[in-house]
């Protein structure tokens, strides 16, 4: 049986750990080829490796999606590589610092809302010019977070950047749907990832705190959110257009 991306070249930013390196290996496995990016070099050659271990094919190209012409060019790169780009995965992203609003700095807010926000903006605006260069349509995914659609005390910058990215999934969803062109969002809850690792690190309270708002007990895995990725980005869900789709254990069901 051909796998669900079976033929597809995919691009995935922040690929180096966490939910990029689970949505690598898932991809992999479902048969697309892939252009792996992140700003750690080293990082995102070693989910190469693993990737072609598991009998896949990658490779790396470094990026830093808040600059265009970065964005850009990675986009190209993965063009000259496979001579087209089917389906993306827009994941890369920081927490920031935790702090309450009256507390933030400008420089938090602008670094996160650059590479949280303007980040996927930029992805999104490169791949969806390229894709309609092609006219054969594609799927895009972006990651966004409980955060998009519920508040979250301690990061104002992280919560407006999440709910912008749901936003522009919306439009991106109602403007390109009719040349093919699937834009969808996914909203990891409280996931088991470095940046959740560093948001909690010497605060063993704050790591109870996060995995009891999960009503289903537990945090989740990157794999879970690599499968939620891989069913938006598949022709399984071809009448999914502009959807947030929240993987959260019930979190913003309460």
């Amino acid at each position: 049986m051909a796998g669900r991306l079976e033929g597809k070249f995919a691009l995935i930013t922040g690929a180096a750990s966490g939910i990029g390196r689970a949505a690598a290996l898932a991809f992999a496995r479902e048969g697309a080829k892939l252009t792996l990016a992140d700003v750690m070099t080293e990082a995102g050659e070693e989910t190469v490796r693993m990737v072609r271990k598991a009998g896949g094919e990658a490779h790396f190209v470094k990026c830093d999606v808040s600059k265009a012409a970065e964005v850009e060019a990675m986009v190209d790169a993965a063009v000259k590589k496979y001579g087209r780009l089917d389906c993306a995965f827009n994941n890369a992203g920081i927490e920031g610092d935790t702090r309450h609003i009256a507390d933030d700095t400008e420089e938090n807010w602008d670094r996160v809302i650059a590479i949280d926000l303007k980040g996927v903006f930029l992805c999104v605006r490169a791949e969806i010019r390229q894709m309609l260069k092609q006219g054969t349509g594609g799927s895009i995914v972006n990651t966004a977070s409980t955060a998009g659609l519920v508040g979250s005390h301690g990061m104002p910058a992280y919560t407006a950047a999440k709910h912008g990215v749901v936003g522009l999934t919306k439009v991106a969803g109602l403007e390109y749907s009719r040349a093919g062109i699937r834009v969808n969002a996914v909203c990891p809850g409280v996931i088991a990832t470095p940046m959740v690792d560093r948001l909690v690190a010497g605060r063993p309270k704050m790591d109870a705190r996060l995995t009891g708002v999960e009503p289903i007990g537990r945090k989740g895995k990157p794999e879970e959110i690599a499968e939620a990725a891989l069913w938006l980005l598949s022709d399984d869900a071809s009448f999914v257009a502009g959807c947030a789709m929240a993987v959260d254990g019930a979190l913003t069901a309460q």
